[in-house]
């Protein structure tokens, strides 16, 4: 694996979270038992996002607060292993001691309910945040992740060298061909004009957009707070719908 030639100010980052009194960082891609000491002393609760019950049981082990556990429907990055979450939540909570929550895929109050029914304490949420009116995203992402469904994401190495989830029509728009990318593995991840993924890697992240299978339930572009309220409303309403069929 090569380093990156440029790897970010982790000890001014953490010094800045530290020092702004945030309560919770959540951390991912990497080990992060380096910065965990500082971090507690500050008391700050650290969540770390896994892709497997291995690595959550590692997060576990080095002292991490909490995980957040991502199944294969996650926007961006899913991990190695490719497990859906209603594999990976169950065995997460069957061998976790610390608590955990559900990510990838969840995008509406049934998911949450569906969730702490497999064991996490709550959620995360990406895609649906990146549909909403305060996020920086461009328009043309936030309405191409309401017009797509989850079937216009694509799984693919070519842009960071690790295996993502993208939106299809963006990667149309970017001028590539879909059916025919070239190739790149995690041994090659330059984002430059060399390598397997040549002048494409340079379109990673600005021109094609990662996004999690749960656009097949978002709609519309909210403010946050009107996204969350609903998501309030709605989830009392899906648990009496549950109760209702357990009845």
């Amino acid at each position: 694996f090569l380093p990156s030639l440029t790897p970010p100010d982790y000890p001014g980052l953490v010094d800045v979270i530290i020092g702004g009194d945030v309560p919770i960082v959540e951390t991912a891609g990497r080990n992060p038992a380096e910065y965990l000491p500082a971090l507690k002393e500050a008391g700050i609760k650290v969540i770390h996002k896994c892709t497997s019950v291995r690595h959550s049981l590692k997060a576990q082990s080095i002292g991490c607060d909490a995980v957040s556990v991502d199944g294969f429907e996650c926007g961006g990055h899913p991990g190695e292993d490719d497990i859906p979450n209603f594999i990976l939540l169950p065995r997460a909570a069957d061998e976790l001691e610390i608590p955990f929550v559900a990510s990838g895929g969840m995008a509406d109050a049934r998911s949450l309910v569906a969730a702490m029914a497999l064991g996490a304490e709550g959620m995360n949420m990406g895609t649906r945040f990146i549909a909403t009116q305060e996020a920086n995203a461009t328009q043309g992402y936030k309405d191409m992740i309401v017009d797509s469904t989850a079937n216009d994401i694509m799984y693919s190495p070519t842009f960071t060298g690790v295996h993502g989830n993208y939106l299809r029509p963006s990667v149309v728009n970017a001028g590539l061909d879909p059916e025919n990318l070239p190739y790149a593995d995690k041994n090659d991840m330059n984002f430059g004009s060399s390598g397997a993924g040549g002048d494409n890697q340079k379109k990673a992240w600005k021109d094609i957009w990662g996004s999690g299978q749960g656009i097949g339930n978002l709609h519309d572009v909210p403010s946050v707070k009107e996204a969350v309220d609903a998501l309030v409303e709605e989830y009392e309403d899906a648990k009496k719908a549950l109760d209702t069929k357990s009845a």
